[in-house]
Formats: C-alpha cells, sequence, structure tokens
C-alpha cells in the first residue's frame, strides 16, 4: 500500500500522523502534498490550539523522501526541482503556521522527517528517538528551503556536523546539542507527551498566535514599526484576557474562546 496524511481532531487538538509504516514512514510525492494540505487547512482552523506531527507507529517518526520514487520522479536536476516544491511547501506551511506544533518523535527521525520536526515549536523524543541527515551517503545535497529550518534550530556547526559526518544521534546527545525540546522514556513517552499538548491545548489560543508571530518578527532583525509596537497590546481588548484575569481573582480554570 502506497503511504498516507491522516488527519485527526480531538477537542481543540489536531494530530497529524505520517502514515507509511511498512517504509518507516517515509513520504511519496502524494503524502508530501497531503501534508501541505492538511497543515495548510489546519491553519485556518481557529478552534484548534495545538497540531500534534507523528509517525504511525512507534519505530520512525519519518525516514524523509521514499527513495523508491527516485528513479521515476527525483532522478534529474528538472525532476528534482518540481518534486522538491511539494516538500518545501509542506515546510514552509508547518514553519509559517499561526498554531503551536509539535513534532512527537519516537524512533528514526532523519533526513525530511528531521527538516519537517525543525520547523515544528517543539520536538518531543522518547529516548529511543535517533536523529540525522545522512543525504551524503545518497549524493545528494539539501536545497536552501530544505536547510532553512534546520539550520535556524540548530545553527551552523550543529547543522553542519549532522550534514558532514551522516552518523546518527540518539535523544540524549540531541537534547544536550538543543535539537530536541524533550526526552521521555518510551514506558512513559504518550504520558508525558499528552501532558505537554494540554498545557499548550490549556493557553489562551490568542496568545499562542501573538507569541508565535512576535517571536518570529523579531528573528527577522529589522526595526519595529509603530503599528507593529502596539500590536503588542492587542490582547487587552480581547475577551479571553478577560477571563483569564477575571478567572484568576475568582481561583477557576479560565474557559478561553478566541476572541
Amino acid at each position: 500500500m502506497n503511504g498516507r496524511i491522516v488527519v485527526q481532531r480531538d477537542g481543540h487538538v489536531a494530530t497529524i500522523t505520517i502514515d507509511n509504516e511498512a517504509k518507516r514512514n517515509a513520504m511519496t510525492q502524494a503524502m508530501w502534498i497531503e501534508m501541505g494540505d492538511a497543515v495548510l487547512a489546519l491553519s485556518r482552523d481557529m478552534p484548534v490550539r495545538c497540531l500534534v506531527l507523528r509517525g504511525k507507529g512507534t519505530q520512525a517518526f519519518g525516514s524523509g523522501a521514499d527513495i523508491d520514487e527516485f528513479e521515476k520522479i527525483r532522478s534529474s536536476k528538472e525532476q528534482a526541482i518540481e518534486f522538491g516544491k511539494h516538500g518545501h511547501r509542506a515546510m514552509h506551511a508547518l514553519r509559517d503556521c499561526p498554531i503551536p506544533t509539535v513534532a512527537a518523535v519516537r524512533g528514526i527521525c532523519v533526513g525530511g522527517g528531521l527538516e519537517l520536526a525543525a520547523v515544528c515549536d517543539f520536538r518531543i523524543a522518547s529516548t529511543a528517538s535517533r536523529f540525522g541527515v545522512p543525504i551524503a551517503r545518497l549524493g545528494g545535497v539539501l536545497a536552501y528551503p530544505e536547510l532553512e529550518g534546520l539550520l535556524r534550530l540548530a545553527g551552523p556547526q550543529l547543522t553542519l556536523e549532522l550534514l558532514l559526518e551522516g552518523r546518527l544521534m540518539d535523544s540524549a546527545e540531541a537534547y544536550e546539542k538543543g535539537l530536541v525540546t524533550r526526552v521521555f522514556p518510551e514506558d512513559g513517552y504518550e504520558a508525558g507527551l499528552q501532558r505537554i499538548v494540554d498545557n499548550i491545548a490549556a493557553g489562551a489560543p490568542l496568545s499562542a498566535r501573538w507569541h508565535k508571530k512576535f517571536v518570529a518578527r523579531l528573528l527577522q532583525g529589522s526595526p519595529l514599526s509603530e503599528t507593529e509596537l502596539n500590536e503588542g497590546y492587542d490582547c487587552f481588548d480581547t475577551d479571553d484576557f478577560k477571563e483569564g484575569y477575571r478567572s484568576f481573582l475568582a481561583k477557576r480554570p479560565p474557559l478561553f474562546k478566541g476572541i
């Protein structure tokens, strides 16, 4: 069977699953297109407060592009450019998603799998996770759009270490070097992941969207306009802000509505 991208909703949380378990969740061209479509659709879904990206099963988050397709659709520069557009669209959709994104990494996370995880806000690994970009062993390179997220996350030194040495890092080393956000043991992984997702979804959704926007804007480094500076205070005119401080004073959980 060909792989597929599966989208599930549970309250305010949406989960996108890379479902190609027989091939360690490798991504076919059709799956890259489906991934981009899914992320863009969820980005416009206001009730969604957290997007979780994961691989089917526990052995792999993702192993990158499906090499079985290379001979037919990725065996020349011209074909590679066309193929790459779909992956870049999916990665940029995740990078620009206004909703908090969590990469739930169990098992192998290499190549395009790591490129997807790198543009998420959180990378939650299990102790059995392995990370790498062994593309040099195929004689290939990461094009600029594929390299962007990894470089921003890992910095030039670690990025080149991953690319030039081509080895896989375990989760402990990946955490030490800042590649992952948190690591949970295998037997406690799902519970640990759920706590993080619940914490994100419990927050005010407008606050999360603004914070993601502001962090991305500050990373651009250019001066802020007066309009941009003033946007930092728009939250005070929202119903969610009133609900937040009133629930605090009343010592009850807030009921945010995203308005």
